[in-house]
């Protein structure tokens, strides 16, 4: 009887295991936005295409690099390559604004033509479900990162899968940005 049980035992310990390992992670192209505009963004939409996501605000010191965005992804955009920017207002209230109003200053000042996503949390407690994946290992298999300002920059590769994440102070247009997008 001991034997069947320590078998029993054994099956239910290996199976659970197995199933824990097989048990389908939340992949990037499974997750699902909302731009500005309300309307749903598809990341399986991004397959095939090297993804740099940014956390934006219009009223921080690092606002200006809105330019830079636009500017690289200008040159990049017909190579595969997308920005996404998320609004968010956790920094010092830098992103007061509502999604129209988001929209409007980022078109008038930089003429952002990158999508822009509806405005969200990017840490706490109701942080949005794509920063959920780019800051969580458990979700993005890779590596946990803490978003620490407005302007941090996240990697994911033309895969779906979470390569960087860099701070505020590296510009868009850096050299190990734009390395990964040139595939170097």
């Amino acid at each position: 009887m001991s034997n069947k049980i320590s078998i029993f035992i054994l099956s239910l310990v290996l199976s659970t295991a197995i199933n824990a390992q097989t048990a389908k992670k939340m992949s990037f192209y499974d997750l699902k936005f909302k731009t500005l505009e309300g309307k749903e963004f598809k990341f399986s939409d991004l397959k095939g295409k090297k993804v740099l996501i940014v956390n934006t605000a219009s009223k921080c010191g690092y606002t200006p690099q809105y330019a830079q965005l636009e500017e690289v992804y200008k040159k990049y955009s017909a190579k595969n390559f997308v920005i996404l920017g998320f609004p968010a207002n956790n920094f010092m209230g830098q992103e007061p604004g509502t999604n129209d109003e988001i929209g409007a200053f980022c078109q008038k000042n930089y003429g952002v033509t990158f999508p822009i996503m509806d405005k969200s949390s990017v840490k706490g407690s109701d942080i949005n479900i794509v920063y959920q994946w780019l800051t969580q290992k458990d979700k993005n298999g890779v590596d946990d990162a803490k978003v620490s300002w407005n302007f941090n920059k996240f990697l994911v590769d033309d895969s779906g899968k979470w390569v960087a994440h860099y701070e505020s102070r590296v510009a868009p247009d850096d050299k190990k940005i734009i390395d990964f997008i040139e595939g170097k």
